[in-house]
């Protein structure tokens, strides 16, 4: 019997928002845009980008450069903008040595969410990388979390887990799925009109430690 936990890629296991915010006051300066259009660019941004959400911007902020250098642009800053965390690699080996299966599922395009797995140092550090646009299903959608269980490998499941910042994406998607649920809650307020998750911690090395010192963390509710 192995234990399996998934965990969601953008502010889980990176700071998604804090890239994005950097990139996009570094183009908008190099653009000549104003704060407004910042703010515009940011808050068109930060859910998702796929390259089509790019040929919008582009006639919205009214933007010379084609639509696929503008994805390549964002891209590569958003990548470069990523830090590097050796304490969330270091716990999640930490999984490992205790017997853990780890997956990544993310919603997201694939080659900027495969960059930034990367950039970050994930990409050894898990079984499974699972993105939306590879296989056509995204979180909430429970086929999302049945496919990453099914590609980290090795069955029964002792416990089988989900790790995310989202509530809707994550904790209701794995709770659809079957999955014992902990929110890395960035000290937010839980959405009283969605069913609690069976954990909430303030962030995600909260959550692989209280994955490593409980022998069986999920709680009835």
């Amino acid at each position: 019997m192995q234990k399996l936990v998934l965990f969601d890629l953008d502010n889980t296991l990176i700071n998604r928002q804090w890239a994005l915010t950097e990139w996009a006051a570094d183009f908008c300066r190099l653009q000549g845009l104003s704060d407004e259009d910042e703010g515009h660019l940011v808050g068109a941004l930060r859910e998702r980008a796929y390259p089509a959400t790019f040929e919008r911007l582009r006639q919205e902020l009214g933007l010379e450069a084609q639509a696929t250098d503008l994805w390549d642009n964002y891209v590569t800053g958003i990548t470069a903008g990523v830090p590097r965390r050796p304490d969330i690699v270091q716990a999640l080996d930490q999984l490992h040595d205790a017997r853990w299966r780890l997956g990544i599922l993310t919603n997201g395009a694939t080659d900027i969410q495969r960059a930034k797995i990367a950039a970050a140092g994930l990409t050894e550090a898990v079984d499974a990388i699972v993105i939306s646009e590879e296989i056509g299903a995204r979180k909430p959608e429970a086929d999302a979390f049945h496919v990453a269980v099914a590609r980290c490998g090795g069955t029964p499941w002792e416990e089988a887990w989900m790790v995310g910042d989202n509530p809707e994406n994550d904790i209701r998607g794995a709770q659809t799925a079957g999955l014992g649920t902990i929110w890395v809650s960035h000290h937010r307020p839980w959405p009283d009109h969605l069913t609690p998750p069976n954990h909430a911690v303030p962030d995600t090395l909260s959550a692989i430690a209280l994955l490593l010192n409980t022998t069986q963390t999920r709680t009835a509710r």
